[in-house]
């Protein structure tokens, strides 16, 4: 069971700016005023064809956690002289309005809401921040972790990279987003108590270093792990002597304990892991153990983890640090928080941003999303972005490009999902997060329903998230009014 409360009070994980919008808005009498802000991206990240969605679970939690404390209002009040009836209202201070998004684990892409809130203009402002910051960084790994699966040909993945990462909250939440991207196991103890994932590791150079000999300290932890005594065996020389010293210390545990020394091998840190692992499952088999595993490491990322699949590499399991905990090619996400609708007169109207950039003109209105399937096959075909309202279609319908105006797209033989559940509804979460264990299921599920050639780790085919006509005629006709302005 996950451990709970251990996410601080998090309500000024807020940008300054945020706190004078919401005095502004005060001062002029906008408290009740609602509107509506989506959670979408514009570019998928490490040049992947899709995103992984993660971290809602802990939205929740910071939603559920929102409240001023008295040391957080004294602190405001050195920051300028705001009106003690601001300070009053958020003494009081809760979230009352209704969130949805998509499920953790589901594969997402952009420009199409994850997250919509509806609620008044005040609360809306002060969740933007902490709701970008934690969603960006866990979609982030989870994107990274599984991209690093694909190329592992599902190969078992352990996350390494505690030590690297930007911080303790960094690797804590990276380890959680690493697992539902698909790894086997973290080496954080800490992320490993908190969220029930397996936890694996095996020793250090300076372990071996702290022996007589190699082979004096490869028995030493063998005796105390014989149940799971990986050895790394380039301390010193990986081929003269740390593999020779393996097979001798797996000689001497066989005959000690025979069929009771299980799950043992080698693990390789440095030099040509295509070659070492080569020559190393060679004399690992001649020496009579061809159930010993090969574990390699060493800057590992998708990319070289494909290569050296495709230089027949003989490595059983991989672990992966740095480049994974830190997405150290793409350090990023980029989603953004926009407002979409404000109410008048009881009825939401659409609001749109426009930008000489087409891609950041935004998509206007309360919108949900539907994913739709190839009846046949069960491939995920294309999202459709339409105004809450609509009916979900059931028979052939038009798909438009919502930045690329002259492409459409015709569409039958489908079955539909809507994307976007609900989480709280007037402040109050009915929602029930799944566990770790089925958000991951869901995820390794939503990869599945992608073709191949999505999942390309290297210019992958573009998976198209478009627009119903009525939204489409929507978001032309609000752009053309401001044209004329």
């Amino acid at each position: 069971m996950e451990i709970e409360n251990y996410t601080r009070n998090l309500t000024l994980l807020t940008d300054y700016y945020q706190i004078n919008m919401m005095y502004a808005h005060y001062k002029n009498d906008l408290l009740s005023k609602e509107v509506v802000f989506d959670v979408f991206f514009r570019k998928n990240p490490c040049g992947s064809g899709y995103t992984i969605f993660a971290g809602l679970e802990q939205v929740i939690e910071y939603i559920n956690g929102l409240s001023f404390t008295e040391e957080d209002i004294e602190y405001l009040r050195g920051t300028y002289p705001y009106d003690e009836e601001f300070f009053h209202y958020l003494t009081n201070f809760k979230f009352t309005g209704n969130l949805w998004a998509v499920p953790e684990g589901t594969v997402i892409f952009p420009s199409e809401p994850v997250i919509r809130i509806e609620t008044n203009l005040l609360e809306a402002h002060l969740i933007e921040t902490a709701i970008l910051n934690i969603v960006n960084h866990q979609s982030l790994i989870a994107t990274k972790a599984s991209r690093i699966l694909h190329a592992a040909e599902n190969d078992p993945v352990l996350e390494f990279g505690l030590r690297r990462a930007q911080g303790p909250d960094a690797g804590i939440y990276g380890a959680r987003a690493a697992y539902i991207g698909g790894v086997a196991a973290t080496s954080n103890v800490l992320s490993g108590k908190l969220f029930n994932i397996p936890v694996k590791g095996t020793h250090a150079h300076a372990y071996v270093q702290s022996y007589p000999t190699e082979l004096e300290a490869f028995l030493a932890f063998s005796e105390a792990f014989p149940n799971n005594a990986i050895l790394l065996v380039d301390t010193y020389n990986t081929i003269k002597s740390g593999i020779p010293n393996a097979i001798e210390t797996f000689k001497q545990m066989k005959y000690k304990y025979g069929e009771k020394f299980v799950n043992y091998g080698i693990r390789l840190d440095s030099g040509d892991l295509a070659y070492l692992s080569k020559v190393g499952r060679k004399m690992l088999d001649d020496a009579g153990f061809p159930e010993a595993k090969i574990v390699a490491s060493n800057d590992l990322d998708e990319f070289l983890i494909r290569d050296l699949k495709l230089q027949g590499a003989k490595i059983d399991i991989w672990g992966v640090g740095t480049n994974l905990i830190v997405s150290k090619n793409c350090p990023s996400l980029g989603f953004v928080y926009k407002l979409v609708a404000e109410k008048e007169q009881d009825e939401f109207k659409p609001k749109i941003k426009i930008s000489e950039n087409p891609e950041k003109i935004t998509t206007p209105g309360c919108k949900k999303s539907v994913r739709f399937y190839d009846q046949s096959t069960n491939r995920a075909i294309l999202d459709l972005m339409m105004l809450k309202e609509e009916e979900i279609p059931k028979d052939e319908f038009v798909a438009f490009d919502p930045i690329n105006t002259w492409k459409k797209k015709a569409m039958k033989n489908f079955i539909a999902k809507e994307l976007l559940v609900p989480v709280f509804e007037q402040g109050t979460q009915i929602y029930q997060s799944p566990s770790l264990e089925e958000i991951k299921l869901n995820a390794r599920q939503e990869l599945a329903s992608l073709s191949e050639e999505i999942r390309r780790l290297k210019n992958p085919h573009i998976y198209h998230v478009d627009l119903s006509q009525q939204l489409w005629d929507l978001k032309y006709d609000l752009i053309n009014n401001e044209r004329k302005r």
